[in-house]
């Protein structure tokens, strides 16, 4: 379905991006992997999978560095066809004790990037009149949890900045959605785990069952793989009408 299409995808050396990744890959996308930690790792699980992949190291709190990657890509590839914006990090702590520096390294990451990375994709595929951006937000994209002021006001901003581009290039045939995952067990979960097991005196079987009691009704984890097929799904002829939509897959959190 999707040979000869390149997918840029941020922050995919593990969890959800590197899940997202494959899932292009295996429909016969070339992938471009950034993030940080084992590299090689990655780029053999895509390469397997038949398709052509290379890896860009950007920073994505740096524009500078993003714009060096969006060359690398069109240099190798022609254009990005698929944008994934998945580079994300977190910080926890109430608004009058968060680190300002924390603060501006969580909305340059999770939301400044994808904005540099939107518009020096969307020339391209304006001009080819195809190109598919897929912004992973959160469920905290949706709503508030306490403590997550710069997350949730970054993925807020997401899913706004989804919006915007899906309403600038809706006469086009360049489509823009995001995907607000739940609880998905990646590092980054599995440090709130650890941290909950930790705090509470639980093992860590049982501190997964508190964090998912908390929030997600039912009671598992979202998967890499099944945030995967979504955006495959919205790579898909099906969806080429599916324009500015926050999709939701959270074991039905947003719905209490």
């Amino acid at each position: 379905m999707l040979a000869n299409k390149t997918a840029l995808v941020t922050g995919s050396t593990s969890g959800i991006g590197l899940g997202i990744a494959k899932a292009l890959a295996r429909q016969g996308a070339n992938i471009v992997l950034n993030g940080f930690g084992d590299v090689e790792g990655p780029k053999s699980e895509i390469a397997a999978l038949g398709v052509q992949v290379d890896y860009h190291g950007a920073d994505m709190s740096k524009a500078s560095e993003i714009e060096d990657m969006m060359k690398f890509v069109s240099a190798r590839f022609g254009r990005t066809d698929i944008l994934v914006n998945n580079a994300g990090i977190q910080h926890v702590a109430r608004v009058e004790d968060f680190p300002v520096d924390r603060w501006d390294a969580v909305i340059a990451i999770n939301l400044s990037s994808a904005f540099h990375t939107t518009r020096l994709a969307l020339p391209a595929m304006r001009e080819a009149n195809w190109g598919r951006i897929i912004n992973v937000a959160s469920v905290h994209g949706l709503v508030a949890s306490a403590e997550k002021s710069a997350y949730v006001a970054a993925k807020h901003g997401i899913v706004g900045l989804t919006k915007v581009t899906a309403l600038e290039t809706a006469p086009t045939g360049v489509t823009c959605n995001a995907i607000c995952p739940g609880w998905v067990l990646t590092p980054l979960v599995q440090k709130q785990v650890d941290a909950k097991a930790a705090a509470l005196g639980l093992s860590n079987e049982e501190a997964k069952k508190v964090l998912l009691g908390e929030k997600e009704p039912s009671m598992q984890f979202t998967t890499p793989e099944e945030l995967g097929e979504l955006a495959v799904f919205f790579c898909s002829p099906a969806a080429n009408n599916v324009r500015g939509v926050a999709w939701n897959m959270d074991g039905g959190w947003v719905a209490q």
